[in-house]
């Protein structure tokens, strides 16, 4: 229905419609600290929303086509967002600016996430790779390629030494962060 609700957890109260979105939205986060929230939508734009009010605070505007996730960094200060336009892009949170836009993929891209120290992003394609960004400057620093189909998801173990992919191709793998070598695939999905 193109919005976005808040909830009080323990009432199940609806606390605030978030509406501004013309199409679907696809994903919710709260930022660290609870003060915010970050939709992503099929409008091509991510929002960010005083999470106490309800209020828009930023639309986040350049992506050419429907995002899939959106995400804050550990620290709050920054978010990333996946698109299906074969990019993501780093914003402030602050400010709403986008600091960078990190091209490399050749398919939409599924899924970003932030490392546990915030240095760096994961973002999952359905070109069949990870790659590994620079938060601080955009630069990819490690593909991950061996999957024989669409990577739907990836995500960094809680110490940050490792990621994890999952694909279509019924496969989920362990990659060194640093080194970007395969450790583990993970068979058995039917």
């Amino acid at each position: 229905d193109e919005t976005a609700r808040l909830w009080d957890a323990a009432s199940g109260e609806c606390l605030h419609t978030l509406e501004g979105h013309r199409y679907a939205v696809n994903c919710a986060a709260f930022s660290p600290d609870g003060q915010q929230v970050v939709t992503a939508s099929d409008d091509e734009t991510a929002r960010l929303w005083d999470a106490a009010s309800g209020e828009c605070l930023h639309t986040l505007e350049g992506h050419r086509d429907d995002i899939f996730c959106a995400a804050f960094s550990p620290d709050g200060q920054q978010v990333v967002t996946a698109s299906y336009d074969k990019t993501a892009r780093l914003w402030g949170a602050a400010s709403g600016e986008c600091l960078h836009t990190l091209e490399g993929h050749q398919g939409g891209v599924t899924c970003a996430a932030f490392s546990p120290d915030g240095q760096q992003v994961v973002t999952a394609s359905g070109d069949g790779s990870a790659r590994l960004w620079d938060a601080a400057s955009g630069e990819c620093l490690q593909t991950l390629e061996g999957h024989r189909d669409e990577v739907e998801c990836a995500a960094f173990s809680p110490d940050g030494q490792q990621v994890v992919t999952a694909s279509y191709d019924k496969t989920a793998r362990l990659w060194g962060a640093a080194s970007g070598e395969c450790l583990h695939t993970l068979e058995g999905h039917r």
